[in-house]
């Protein structure tokens, strides 16, 4: 259920199933991604292709339920039954012990089918949405892979042409060099039973500056961002910019010098750098956002470690089921996801959201208002 998509704004469920098409793919994914296929159903909130204003209610079906319908069925199943799928051995680095523990549950299958990463197709489907609207005022958003284990991919974005060759790789890397290097490393895990991280880079260009605001500290931009994206199942660290590398450097080199932008911009103003990532005091100050999310390893391996199963108390090896050995291509596109839910919020609260031409209406008023000539009172004439 997605709530506040100003009525008026074309919705193509085709563009929804690209993004879910997006989200399944990637080097060192399992097999369950050739069982899910994912594909949305529009069942509220949209009539002849137009948001109404009400809530969108998107319904995207797990083709595996049928394995599982009795399994997890919400009726009772009557006396006798027992489960012969319950998990009582917590795996190291899942959510099953805590979760377990918090919500009294001796089979941690409770825990674990909420807890899987499978949630996430929703946010993609609900980030498209978004996307769309924020399209409408020049956004895009788009993520790449810049490491995966200790290959890194250094390589700067330089352009379109950097987004296509992301596009056209299996790991969403720009460098085929990096990505030929990030593929050795995913067999090799997969051969030893073992799993591996990365790093994602979420990209969101034309974002008007002033989203977010810096007198409450709730509404600053840069906190929903990176609640947005450690959010996102296995995502432990988030930086914004330059984070921190920015830590170890003087202020000389972390701030970056403002300057007249050329008359053909939208906002006087530009960057000769951007270290701030696009955001300064919990706001967009006109720059590109550059976000960077740290994806540790997925914690269910072919070679388990050690656990403790709770039932029993004795020692033994933590439960395994089917995984991918490597998802941090398909974290790019839920971050993509989660940037444009915080972006599209942003945007909606600043212009307005009862309808989408009141929205466009509101925003070019105000890049206006911000283009002024400095003869008439320049950028900010509110005053």
């Amino acid at each position: 259920m997605l709530t506040g998509v100003p009525a008026g704004l074309e919705i193509s469920r085709d563009e929804i199933d690209r993004d879910l098409a997006r989200r399944q793919v990637g080097y060192g994914r399992g097999g369950r991604m050739r069982i899910e296929q994912d594909r949305a159903e529009i069942v509220g909130g949209v009539r002849h292709g137009r948001s109404l204003g009400s809530p969108i209610c998107l319904i995207v079906r797990n083709r595996d339920w049928e394995n599982w319908a009795k399994e997890m069925a919400a009726d009772a199943v009557g006396n006798g039954w027992s489960s012969e799928r319950a998990v009582a051995v917590p795996r190291p680095g899942h959510a099953d012990l805590a979760g377990g523990a918090k919500y009294g549950h001796a089979d941690m299958r409770n825990v674990l089918e909420r807890a899987s990463a499978r949630e996430t197709a929703g946010r993609v489907a609900g980030g498209a949405v978004c996307r769309a609207l924020l399209s409408c005022i020049g956004v895009q958003i788009r993520s790449r892979t810049v490491r995966i284990g200790d290959v890194v991919d250094d390589s700067e974005i330089c352009g379109g042409d950097t987004w296509e060759r992301v596009e056209a790789s299996d790991l969403r890397c720009a460098d085929p060099e990096a990505a030929d290097r990030m593929r050795a490393a995913i067999d090799r895990a997969r051969a030893e039973g073992d799993s591996l991280g990365g790093v994602i880079e979420v990209v969101a260009e034309g974002v008007p500056p002033g989203l977010g605001t810096h007198v409450e500290w709730q509404h600053r931009l840069d906190g929903a961002i990176a609640q947005a994206m450690l959010s996102i199942p296995a995502i432990k660290a988030v930086e914004i910019g330059d984070g921190w590398d920015a830590a170890a450097l003087p202020g000389s080199m972390v701030h970056d010098p403002i300057v007249r932008a050329g008359t053909d911009s939208p906002w006087p103003f530009a960057r000769t750098s951007n270290h701030a990532g696009g955001v300064e005091g919990g706001m967009t100050n006109g720059e590109r956002i550059v976000v960077r999310a740290a994806m540790k390893p997925i914690p269910t391996l072919t070679r388990p470690l050690a656990s403790v199963n709770v039932r029993s108390g004795e020692p033994t090896a933590a439960h395994a089921e089917r995984s991918d050995t490597c998802a941090v291509p398909a974290a790019g596109v839920v971050g993509e996801a989660m940037l444009a839910l915080v972006l599209a919020s942003a945007a909606v609260e600043k212009f307005g959201g009862d309808h989408v031409q009141d929205m466009l209406a509101a925003r070019d008023r105000y890049m206006r208002r911000l283009a002024l000539p400095w003869s008439e009172g320049g950028a900010f004439p509110c005053d």
